[in-house]
C-alpha cells in the first residue's frame, strides 16, 4: 500500500482519529476528528495536544497520564468515558463546549521497536450522555446506547478503582525504607523501583529495561542466575548478607556493599510465572561492624595476653631483683600504675591512638610543671608503642627520682622530640646529677633496651657527661605512629 492510497484511507475512515508524536504534537488528523472537534488540520498538525486542547482538572491529567502509559509500556490504554471540554470556533460563538467522549490510544512502533507515535481512535459520546440525563423523567424509556454509556462509565469505575488501589500500592511500596523493585518477564525487565531501590543502584535508568542492560556492573556475580532460576522454577531465592560490588551510577570503580535479598515469583492468572518481585536491605553498616568487631576481639585477646605477658615480666623482675620486698611491691605497683594509665588514655580513644605528649605528662604530672621541660611537635602513637613507651617513660622517672636529677632540689629533666627522616629521635636529658651519681646496670636499663631495641626495633644510646645524663633513642616512623587506620580495619 503506497503512501497516498493509506492518506485516503485514513482520512476516510469514519469514526475520528489522530496520530501524535512522542513530543504530544499532532502528526495527522483525519476528516472526522476535524468535524468531531471543530478545528481543521492546518490548525492542529504541529501543535502540542494540550496547547490546541487545553484541560487543567482531572480529565487532563487523566489523558496525560494515558498517553504517558502508552509511551513507557508499549501497551494500548483505553479511556472508557472522560468529560472533556473542547473549545468552539469564533464563528460558532467561541468558548468551550462539554463533551463526553471514549478513547483508545494504540502506540505505532519504529523499525527499532521503539514507541515512535500515538494513534487515537476518538468516540463522541456526548448525545448518548445526554440521553442518559433525560432517562431521569418519569416513564422514560432508555434507548439501547443509553445502555452502553452506563456500562462504559461502570467499566471506567472500575478502571479508576484499579488505578486507585495500584497507586495505593505504588505510594506504599515508593516510601518502603527497603529496596524494591518488580521484573517482568525472562528478560527481567524494570517495571517499577522504589526510591531506596534507585538510592541504592546510583542515577541510572532502570525502567523499561531488562536488568543485565541496566545493572552490567553486576554481571558475573550470583544475581542474574538466581534471577533465571526463580523465573524458570518458580521457587523463591533468598540470600543473607550477600556481598556485592555495583557502581554508584557515576564512576566506573565499583564499591562493596552487603544486602539481605529475596526474589519470589509473580504468577499470572494460569499460575505461570510472568514476573518477580525483588525485595532486599542495605546491610552494609551491620555487616561493617560486624567484622570490626570480631576483628576488634581478636585484637583484645591479643593485646591481653601481651599485657599479662608484660605483667608477670614486670612482676618477676621487681621481686627477683629486690630484697626488700616492702620496696619491691611499691615498685611494681608504681609500675603496673604506669601500664593502667596508658591503657586508660587508649580506652578513651577507642583504642585507636595516644598522644605522645599526654602519656609523658601523666607520667610526670605528680612532679610539679617546674621540674621538666618538654619540647616536640605532635606524634600520634599506635596502641603498641604507647603501652611500651609508657614503661620506658615509667622507668626513666623513676630512676630520675631515685637516683637522678629529680632526686635533689633544683634539678630539672628536659625532654625534646623531632623527626629526622623517617625516625623520632627522642631526647631525655637530667641536669645537674647528685654529686657521685653513676648509672648502673640493673632491670631497668634491660628493660629500656628490650622495648627499645625489641618491641619497638629502635637503638639506645646513654651518654654520662660531667653533672648530666643523656637518654636517647631513635625508632622507626612505621613502628610508633598512628597511622589513622585502627587494628580492626
Amino acid at each position: 500500500m503506497n503512501r497516498i492510497s493509506f492518506h485516503q484511507l485514513f482520512s476516510a475512515l469514519p469514526s475520528p482519529h489522530m496520530i501524535l508524536d512522542r513530543d504530544l504534537k499532532f502528526a495527522a488528523v483525519n476528516h472526522a476528528y476535524e468535524i468531531a472537534t471543530m478545528q481543521g488540520e492546518a490548525d492542529l498538525v504541529g501543535r502540542h495536544v494540550f496547547e490546541a486542547f487545553p484541560n487543567d482538572g482531572e480529565a487532563g491529567r487523566r489523558l496525560q497520564t494515558s498517553f504517558d502509559r502508552v509511551l513507557q509500556t508499549g501497551e494500548p490504554d483505553t479511556l472508557a468515558y472522560v468529560e472533556y471540554d473542547i473549545p468552539r470556533p469564533e464563528e460558532l460563538g467561541g468558548g468551550t463546549e462539554k463533551r463526553y467522549w471514549t478513547a483508545v490510544h494504540s502506540p505505532l512502533f519504529d523499525q527499532a521497536g521503539e514507541v515512535m507515535f500515538i494513534l487515537q481512535n476518538t468516540v463522541d459520546i456526548t448525545e448518548i450522555v445526554r440521553l442518559r440525563a433525560a432517562a431521569t423523567l418519569p416513564f422514560q424509556v432508555l434507548p439501547g446506547e443509553v445502555a452502553l454509556v452506563q456500562r462504559a462509565r461502570e467499566v471506567e469505575e472500575a478502571y479508576k478503582e484499579t488505578v486507585n488501589q495500584t497507586e495505593a500500592f505504588q505510594r506504599l511500596f515508593e516510601l518502603s525504607p527497603g529496596m524494591v523493585a518488580l521484573l517482568q518477564g525472562p528478560d527481567h525487565i524494570f517495571t517499577f523501583a522504589n526510591t531506596a531501590y534507585r538510592a541504592f543502584v546510583g542515577p541510572r535508568d532502570l525502567l523499561g529495561l531488562p536488568v543485565r542492560d541496566a545493572l552490567p556492573d553486576i554481571a558475573g556475580q550470583i544475581f542474574f542466575d538466581m534471577l533465571d532460576q526463580v523465573y524458570q522454577t518458580g521457587e523463591a531465592q533468598i540470600a543473607s548478607d550477600t556481598r556485592v560490588l555495583i557502581s554508584d551510577g557515576t564512576s566506573a570503580m565499583p564499591r562493596e556493599a552487603f544486602i539481605d535479598l529475596s526474589y519470589h515469583p509473580i504468577r499470572d492468572r494460569q499460575g505461570a510465572v510472568s514476573g518477580i518481585f525483588v525485595q532486599a536491605y542495605d546491610r552494609t553498616d551491620a555487616v561493617r561492624s560486624h567484622h570490626r568487631q570480631r576483628l576488634l576481639i581478636d585484637e583484645l585477646n591479643h593485646r591481653v595476653k601481651n599485657t599479662l605477658s608484660t605483667v608477670q615480666s614486670l612482676a618477676r623482675r621487681s621481686f627477683r631483683t629486690n630484697a626488700d620486698r616492702e620496696d619491691a611491691r611499691r615498685v611494681f605497683e608504681a609500675r603496673i600504675l604506669a601500664l593502667s594509665n596508658a591503657h586508660n588514655l587508649l580506652s578513651e580513644q577507642h583504642w585507636q591512638s595516644a598522644d605522645l605528649e599526654t602519656i609523658l605528662r601523666l607520667e610526670l604530672g605528680a612532679f610539679g610543671d617546674d621540674r621538666f621541660e618538654l619540647h616536640g611537635l605532635r606524634v600520634t602513637l599506635s596502641p603498641k608503642a604507647a603501652i611500651a613507651l609508657a614503661i620506658v617513660f615509667h622507668e626513666l622517672s623513676s630512676n630520675a627520682v631515685k637516683y637522678g636529677a629529680l632526686s635533689q632540689a633544683g634539678g630539672l629533666l628536659r625532654i625534646g622530640w623531632a623527626y629526622d627522616g623517617q625516625e623520632l629521635v627522642f631526647r631525655w636529658h637530667e641536669t645537674p646529677l647528685p654529686e657521685g651519681a653513676q648509672p648502673t646496670p640493673g632491670f631497668g636499663m634491660r628493660m629500656l633496651e628490650r622495648i627499645i631495641t625489641g618491641e619497638l626495633e629502635g637503638n639506645l644510646q646513654v651518654d654520662f657527661g660531667s653533672g648530666s645524663l643523656t637518654w636517647m633513642f631513635r625508632l622507626k616512623r612505621t613502628e610508633i605512629e598512628d597511622l589513622g587506620q585502627t587494628a580492626y580495619d
